[in-house]
């Protein structure tokens, strides 16, 4: 099955600073001692996205357009 979704500007950069460690988090290693890490990585991500795009907004209010994934 292929899909191919659609994502508006997809090919935008986004700025995120991580420390060595929360990249180190997201690439796959395991801090076992401090999950912490990880989880702070992810929220930077998800704020940076939130405040860039809105993306968090449009999942509370409005679903995706369907004519928007195709």
């Amino acid at each position: 099955m292929n899909t191919t979704v659609k994502i508006p500007q997809g090919d935008s950069t986004v700025t995120v600073e991580l420390t060595v460690k929360e990249v180190m988090a997201l690439a796959g290693i395991k801090f076992y001692n401090n999950h912490r890490v990880e989880v702070d990585a992810r929220r930077k991500l998800n704020e940076a996205l939130s405040v860039n795009y809105g993306i968090e907004q449009t999942r509370k209010q409005d679903p995706i357009p369907y004519q928007m994934l195709n």
